[in-house]
């Protein structure tokens, strides 16, 4: 890691673990992936390149189940799995060097980012990605419970171009900031809005699995407005566009991705 830093101004750090369900089942792989591999980037940046500009990808899953909504910064922190935990620990380690060591160092609490690329073979990153698998293999989208869950989500170009804006921007330095999305939908309306985009496909409501049961946050969607007025960043891309142009790629390449 070391030898992979010297010399470079900035330090995208997307590298996680993000299945909630692994972490509950192997919960040392989650703790040595986003807590300890944090660290070891950190030391490596304080001891080789200290002048370089870090920018974490954290998540919206510290939170817990929220007490309002939309949930803004300041919201309690009560993670309800371990990858919760130590994804809270990883961005708290970035927060530490900045303020200890002075390493510039700022985080993004992500939401549902989806777009082409995405894991789409399983649920283990996202459930959408599974959604779209189902939908182009002909098979009924499932959506867990009565399907009224809230959510919103980030198109990945909107995504990039927030990480982009917190690197280049002095401001965001010792700094968390939520991503969000500008439409909030129910999981049932959107598997209806998904299977009426033209590319065929139905849903059904199934029972939660058990696993998945205990670990549920109910509804959520951010308040992301103290990223907008530190550094300017707003969703560009509609919920819709950014489906289309995801299923329109997986339905070219989705063979590559299974």
């Amino acid at each position: 890691m070391q030898h992979l830093i010297q010399g470079k101004d900035y330090l995208f750090n997307l590298a996680g673990q993000t299945s909630h369900i692994d972490s509950m089942t192997d919960p040392y792989t989650d703790l040595a992936i986003n807590a300890a591999a944090q660290l070891s980037i950190l030391e490596a940046c304080r001891h080789t390149n200290p002048h370089i500009k870090v920018v974490f990808a954290s998540t919206r899953q510290l939170y817990g189940k929220p007490d309002y909504l939309p949930v803004d910064e300041k919201h309690p922190i009560r993670p309800v799995d371990v990858n919760g935990i130590n994804k809270l620990a990883g961005e708290w380690y970035h927060i530490l060097y900045n303020n200890v060591y002075g390493i510039r160092t700022c985080a993004l609490r992500l939401t549902n980012t989806y777009g082409p690329g995405m894991r789409v073979k399983d649920a283990r990153q996202t459930f959408l990605g599974v959604w779209i698998r189902f939908l182009l293999e002909g098979q009924p989208i499932k959506v867990f419970g009565d399907g009224l869950q809230l959510r919103d989500f980030n198109y990945v170009d909107d995504c990039v171009e927030a990480l982009l804006l917190a690197g280049l921007n002095d401001q965001a330095n010792g700094k968390v900031y939520n991503l969000g999305g500008s439409e909030v939908v129910q999981l049932k309306a959107l598997a209806d809005m998904i299977t009426g985009l033209g590319f065929g496909g139905s849903f059904e409501l199934v029972p939660f699995p058990d696993d998945r049961k205990i670990i549920d946050i109910g509804d959520y969607y951010s308040d992301f407005s103290f990223i907008t007025r530190d550094l300017g960043w707003q969703p560009q891309v509609s919920l819709e566009s950014g489906l289309i142009n995801t299923i329109t790629y997986f339905r070219s390449n989705l063979e590559q991705y299974l």
